[in-house]
């Protein structure tokens, strides 16, 4: 069989911008250009059809979220300045987990001041992971306070829409800061049911305990979509207090509810989880969730495994420190 030649760069963008349809095995050489190639990339990308551009966007960041060996970084950051919001949108999507601090104010510019409200939403969810990058001690705590100032001072604004007041209402929750304990009170007893939901998603977010009360109430919340929001809030606390509750609800008449459920269990991990799970994994009556469950149980035993690796690893760090003290006995 013979070798497939690669097509020349330059025929790559012709297609990829062009060709009625879009081949998507072809995106993946926008990643990790040389200079040479993203100038090229530059000058072609502006003059091409505003859908295209918006697909191809679209496309990059659902591959960037899946795929953690491309790099469509420069890409992203080009995409930005696009005159279609559509792009910008999926331009800061596709961000989401990068670690440039040099495009926080940019971020934080487009959240303040874009003509599309779509795209403010978007900047505000993108700085939800810088400011989880500051909590992990990855970024200088300048640059989370300026973010957090940033996403506290647009949910505070009269004006702001509820879009972006939701994503920065959620962006800003696992920070230290004292003013979100209240704001998240507060959008919860006063808000409407949009902000309501931010506010539930952003006591889980948070991690903090305090919310379980509230949290395990609504679970049996009339509104499916409240529903399965506690119980993905349940999740990322991570306390086994709600297993019990959440067991309930993987029966629920929404399977949406059902789902969120099984991955909240695997979030909170552990014996009485995992039982549940691998009870229901072979119960036919949950054959239109198997998918979901063996999600759920991988997921557990991934964490299970790299658990045991880093005791197995702290274990012989133990025995290495206990060596070296013998060593230096001697």
């Amino acid at each position: 069989m013979s070798k497939q030649v690669e097509q020349p760069f330059p025929v790559v963008l012709e297609t990829l911008l062009s060709a009625e349809d879009l081949p998507i095995h072809l995106l993946y050489r926008l990643s990790d250009m040389t200079d040479d190639q993203f100038g090229q990339f530059r000058a072609r990308w502006d003059a091409a059809d505003a859908d295209r551009r918006a697909v191809v966007a679209r496309h990059l960041a659902d591959i960037a979220e899946e795929e953690y060996l491309v790099d469509f970084g420069p890409v992203f950051t080009f995409l930005l300045n696009d005159e279609s919001a559509a792009v910008r949108v999926a331009a800061l999507d596709g961000v989401w987990d990068s670690e440039d601090i040099y495009l926080i104010p940019r971020i934080i510019k487009l959240m303040q001041a874009d003509r599309e409200v779509a795209v403010r939403a978007a900047a505000a969810r993108a700085l939800a992971h810088y400011v989880l990058l500051g909590e992990w001690g990855q970024i200088d705590a300048r640059h989370t306070a300026q973010i957090v100032d940033a996403l506290l001072a647009e949910y505070e604004k009269i004006t702001t829409p509820i879009e972006v007041k939701r994503a920065a209402l959620e962006a800003v929750s696992p920070a230290p800061d004292p003013r979100i304990t209240d704001l998240i009170r507060d959008a919860y007893e006063v808000g409407s049911d949009e902000l309501q939901l931010s506010a539930i998603f952003a006591m889980g977010n948070s991690t903090d305990e305090r919310w379980l009360p509230v949290l395990e109430a609504e679970l049996t919340n009339p509104s499916p979509d409240f529903r399965a929001e506690a119980a993905r809030a349940c999740g990322l606390i991570g306390s086994e207090s709600a297993i019990e509750e959440l067991e309930e609800l993987l029966t629920d008449d929404n399977i949406e509810v059902s789902a969120a459920a099984i991955y909240a269990l695997a979030q909170i991990g552990g014996d009485q989880a995992m039982e549940i799970l691998s009870r229901i994994a072979e119960d036919p009556d949950f054959e239109p969730l198997y998918d979901v469950i063996d999600d759920a149980i991988d997921e557990m035993e991934w964490v299970d495994n790299s658990l045991g690796f880093l005791s197995f690893s702290n274990e012989d760090d133990d025995e290495d420190d206990d060596l070296i003290d013998e060593l230096r006995l001697n």
